[in-house]
């Protein structure tokens, strides 16, 4: 089944003066779909966000959020648009009921519709209990629940949170985890976070921007693929001349660490174990040890970003 596109950005460039911060990028995102969106500081992740949801205007593209153009059709657009920002735009002094009835008011939810929308967004996002109490008398798990709560009150096609889970606990980042699940199922949810195993318990996509350019895009089924096993660390106490593990089937590169222990790098879906351990049994090479290397996610966002940096002084 074809999944509906609700959000999709196309050649999107924004610069301030000489500096460059977001660079011809383009993506979409479907109903149903978490996507983490990901960056070192000053990569541009910020400003991408602020021209998804309108609050500045690209040099040149498009976006269009369930059909509208955010630009040509601003209003109908916006109004497709949820925002939670790092910092949650709460007023401290309302209760939480008074302060989400105030946004479903500025969303322009009709009259007649307002008190079912409040109780959705209480229920979905585990308010019920505390409707009556200031928010500024919550705890920040609490406050941030509010927060997303007036980012889904009107039911918009496009969910975009900024570091959902920054500050607090375990307990509050779970249930904060288990609601952005929840609300996916109906909207398309952007997150942007620098939490990166939060990356891995929420999100079906990861994209990864770098100097204002898109560098990475891809399932997280095709990062876990990254993260398998890409070299094995092995210990040979009768170890053949380095050229004959260099041939072996799969086998990339061959590191000596020392005079019989070896480290071999070979591509994910082409593991030489099998192969190593029959030569070893046949030419006797005394094969000690075999120990699968296993890359974390933090290893594989932090190759990715200096690649493209190496990339980048090699253009210059």
């Amino acid at each position: 089944m074809t999944m509906k596109t609700l959000l999709s950005a196309q050649s999107l460039s924004r610069s301030f003066g000489n500096h460059l911060a977001v660079n011809n990028i383009s993506f979409e995102v479907c109903q149903g779909e978490v996507l983490g969106f990901l960056g070192p500081n000053g990569a541009g992740k910020s400003t991408t966000m602020k021209m998804l949801t309108g609050n500045l205007a690209p040099d040149q593209g498009e976006i269009m959020i369930n059909g509208f153009d955010l630009f040509d059709q601003a209003q109908q657009a916006k109004a497709q648009i949820g925002y939670l920002p790092e910092q949650p735009p709460l007023y401290k002094e309302l209760t939480v009921k008074e302060f989400l009835r105030f946004c479903a008011q500025i969303n322009r939810i009709p009259s007649a519709n307002i008190s079912t929308a409040l109780d959705s967004a209480i229920e979905r996002c585990g308010l019920t209990d505390v409707t009556q109490r200031l928010i500024g008398h919550l705890s920040q798990g609490f406050q941030q629940r509010v927060g997303i709560a007036q980012a889904i009150i009107h039911s918009p096609a496009v969910v975009i949170l900024d570091e959902p889970t920054s500050g607090l606990d375990p307990i509050q980042i779970r249930e904060i985890r288990h609601l952005i699940r929840n609300i996916a199922i109906e909207h398309s949810v952007i997150l942007s976070t620098h939490i990166l195993p939060e990356v891995q318990t929420l999100c079906d996509r990861v994209q990864i921007i770098n100097h204002g350019k898109l560098i990475f895009s891809d399932t997280i089924s095709g990062l876990s693929q990254q993260m398998q096993d890409a070299n094995l660390l092995i210990t040979l106490n009768a170890p053949p001349d380095i050229k004959q593990l260099q041939l072996l089937s799969g086998v990339l590169s061959v590191e000596k660490l020392h005079s019989t222990q070896f480290k071999l790098y070979y591509q994910p879906d082409n593991n030489p174990t099998e192969t190593l351990i029959n030569h070893a049994i046949a030419q006797h090479w005394q094969l000690t040890q075999l120990t699968p290397e296993q890359h974390s996610l933090e290893d594989v966002f932090m190759n990715i970003i200096q690649q493209e940096t190496a990339n980048i002084k090699r253009v210059a």
